[in-house]
């Protein structure tokens, strides 16, 4: 087994608007995802928040600690939460066994030295998102079905941004201590996410975007609401949205996308919002 990662600095708001596409999808976008039998993690320097995969193969895959986190253990003083988007796999926490379908949650609190990434069939492996943050006290490892995530639906087909946002690892569900993650599943027809776009400054986020047809793409927007910038991207990729960021995405096709966040609050509605008419 591998472990890879990366780290990413914060970029100012000012600096970001003198960024060519090469620079923005150097700064933002995490290409190197969903790799077979590898630990793939990035570290970002946005409330110190990690994205990454597990993908296990060949065998299981262990969450090992990497260097930056000067950890003997790599949730000592970490929270995690892990969505399935795969085959039926196992995820394994000190000895105790959960199983994961697709589009299943876990959480699991700090102070949990050993968790394993496993697949039930190596031909139709598990494919495993991970987001963690930093916490402070631990917390009790759940499990969250994507039936019983809290459903909200959202928009309309006639704005083309009719969807279903699946809160699975949220307060009333799960209590974290920053850690915030759904899924938000996109109608056919629809195409647009996250319209009206906003920004939270007493939060970070990154967006991970999954069944994406093959040939086709979703544009992802970014940057201050009156200085947007844009980034293509593909299955399986992700995009690191800093606090004064709007983080919204328009689609060749209809797509489901994983949100995760961390910050100052755990309120789920703490946004400000940018009117449509008002983007630049």
């Amino acid at each position: 087994m591998k472990t890879s990662y990366e780290t990413r600095y914060a970029s100012s708001p000012k600096a970001v608007k003198k960024y060519d596409t090469e620079e923005l999808r150097e700064e933002f976008l995490i290409e190197n995802l969903m790799k077979e039998d590898q630990l793939v993690l990035v570290y970002t320097h946005y409330d110190r928040y990690m994205a990454g995969s597990a993908v296990p193969v060949a065998g299981p895959v262990a969450l090992e600690t990497i260097d930056p986190l000067k950890s003997s253990y790599f949730l000592e003083r970490r929270e995690i939460g892990i969505i399935n988007v795969g085959g039926d796999g196992t995820v394994e926490v000190d000895g105790e066994e959960f199983q994961l379908t697709l589009k299943d949650a876990l959480y699991i609190g700090s102070g949990k030295k050993e968790v394993i990434f496993k697949s039930n069939d190596k031909n139709n492996p598990a494919k495993f998102y991970l987001n963690s943050a930093p916490a402070h006290t631990s917390l009790p490892t759940k499990k969250v079905s994507k039936a019983d995530a809290n459903k909200i639906e959202l928009g309309s087909l006639e704005t083309a941004n009719h969807r279903t946002v699946n809160q699975q690892i949220i307060g009333g569900i799960v209590e974290t201590c920053q850690l915030q993650m759904g899924m938000t599943e996109l109608k056919t027809g629809s195409v647009w996410n996250t319209m009206p776009a906003h920004v939270h400054d007493r939060r970070m986020e990154i967006y991970y975007y999954l069944d994406i047809p093959q040939d086709q793409a979703v544009c992802h927007f970014m940057g201050e609401p009156q200085e947007t910038r844009h980034i293509w991207m593909q299955n399986h990729q992700a995009v690191i949205s800093p606090p004064w960021s709007i983080h919204s995405g328009s689609g060749t096709s209809n797509y489901t996308f994983i949100w995760g966040m961390a910050g100052e609050n755990l309120d789920y509605g703490d946004m400000d919002v940018a009117k449509i008419t008002e983007l630049r």
